[in-house]
């Protein structure tokens, strides 16, 4: 499957100096698909390299021929649909509709970049004296280290990967080794599409062993990071050596409110249709449901009978709805939360079990529990699986208050009829992003990002691409 791949350095597929490689695993039956390089020191001190050679040559290009470049990549990945949509079924087991509308989604970043680099823009002011100008400019903030998570293998490294090329910086990228055909696919259409050499650079192998490496050089700039709490931590006190500008999404625990006068079967029809999308393996997922008591139970019923109905298999089969989960420690995370839930007193209303005949891979049924009580871990923890906690409440403040006492701060979202009560509700969710009647909330035109321990910093939209920009200040006296 790789087998056109390899380490992607200054303009040119390899292996590892060291020789080394490592395995990838279909999550549908655990058997190797392939393997990818796994990069040493002295790989990376290359990658180093080229970045300090290539920065300044990159800064130079002016924004429209960068924008040139950038429809091209957009192009030539419309080229690579098909192929690209199949192999990403194939390493993270998702439905292979999900995975082409993944990659298209993705395409959207280069297509929304491509205008953005055209519009870097500053401001001048007039001094407090006649002869006084007070000029503010961008500039690239310079080489960029990024590292992406398995989940959304294309999206999460077209949002960096567009951005930083747009906005002048020369970037390396370290995609999951879980699911790292997406980010390969994309260097093949920059190639294609005549990126000048060394201006982007892909290297796989040990996420720790990789980071610790860049974060640790001086060329590096800028990081940016699509993973866990935990290891945005980590990153974070490592980046603080050198000072370096950070952006990351660290993943959320999106709570819903369900008002009483929500239509309760649309409502629940609409949660469990986002919330079983690639297996709940989504950092914007809606993962607690806080439903009024008025209209709970016909909420819960469909709900439950949505997760009954979905197809689980392979996601390249028809008709299949939901593929297995990435890998076996999600899979173990889930039984543990689902049963420490349930002996905490919450109902199963739907799954709770491996599915029938899938004795191999990280399959798990969709699962609905109910009346799930707040101490449960799954209330207080990201289950990133396919299982939606339900519980009741009768008063919107209490319920507020317990979708904002978490530590992170993503996305949310609010089910109502009312224009005074979604409002009300939207605004006091704190939350990065909220959507009303709506879970589609990604797009290459809007800013994606959170608060609290979800993050910082935003990709796409207008705001995306000053995450790579710096502000210069320059005060000219004209005479």
């Amino acid at each position: 499957m790789y087998r056109d791949f390899g380490l992607f350095i200054d303009g040119k597929w390899g292996p590892s100096q060291g020789g080394k490689q490592r395995p990838v695993i279909d999550p549908v039956d655990e058997e190797i698909i392939g393997h990818l390089p796994a990069a040493d020191e002295r790989d990376l001190d290359l990658v180093l390299g080229v970045l300090a050679r290539e920065a300044p040559n990159w800064k130079k290009v002016s924004g429209w021929e960068r924008s040139v470049i950038l429809r091209r990549i957009a192009q030539e990945m419309r080229d690579l649909s098909e192929r690209a949509a199949l192999d990403m079924s194939s390493e993270t087991g998702k439905p292979v509709a999900e995975a082409k509308g993944e990659w298209n989604a993705a395409i959207d970043q280069f297509d929304w970049y491509a205008d953005e680099a055209r519009r870097i823009f500053g401001h001048v002011l007039d001094g407090r004296e006649p002869e006084v100008r007070l000029n503010v400019r961008f500039d690239p903030v310079g080489p960029v280290a990024a590292f992406t998570a398995w989940n959304f293998p294309a999206l999460l490294p077209a949002r960096k990967i567009a951005a930083a090329l747009a906005a002048g910086c020369p970037i390396v990228i370290k995609p999951s080794e879980e699911a790292p055909s997406s980010t390969l696919h994309i260097a093949s259409a920059a190639l294609n599409a005549g990126l000048p050499a060394g201006v982007l650079n892909v290297v796989t192998g040990e996420s720790a062993r990789i980071s610790a490496h860049l974060i640790a050089s001086p060329i590096i700039r800028k990081v940016s990071l699509t993973g866990s709490v935990p290891v945005g931590k980590l990153i974070l006190k490592q980046c603080a050596d050198t000072v370096k500008k950070v952006s990351m999404e660290l993943g959320g625990h999106a709570p819903v409110l369900v008002l009483p006068d929500a239509d309760p079967v649309a409502a629940a029809t609409a949660c469990a249709r986002a919330k079983f999308r690639n297996a709940g393996q989504v950092c914007i997922s809606p993962s607690r449901f806080y439903v009024h008591e008025d209209i709970y139970e016909p909420f819960a019923t469909a709900m439950a009978d949505f997760a009954n109905d979905l197809k689980v298999g392979r996601g390249s089969d028809q008709g299949v709805e939901m593929g297995p989960m990435a890998n076996a420690r999600g899979r173990e995370r889930i039984i543990e939360m689902v049963a420490d839930a349930k002996s905490k007193g919450a109902r199963l209303l739907a799954g709770g079990e491996i599915p029938a005949g899938h004795n191999r891979g990280y399959f798990y049924r969709p699962t609905v529990l109910g009346d799930v009580p707040e101490d449960a871990l799954i209330m207080r923890e990201e289950p990133f699986g396919p299982v939606a906690p339900l519980a009741r409440y009768s008063s919107l403040d209490d319920a507020i208050r317990r979708a904002n006492d978490v530590p992170f701060g993503l996305a949310g979202y609010v089910f109502s009829k009312s224009l005074e009560g979604a409002t009300r509700a939207a605004e006091a969710l704190e939350v990065g992003m909220v959507g009303v009647n709506d879970m589609l909330l990604a797009a290459a035109e809007i800013p994606f990002g959170g608060i609290k321990e979800s993050g910082m910093g935003r990709e796409g939209g207008q705001l995306g691409i000053f995450d790579y920009l710096e502000p210069k200040y320059i005060k000219i006296r004209t005479a």
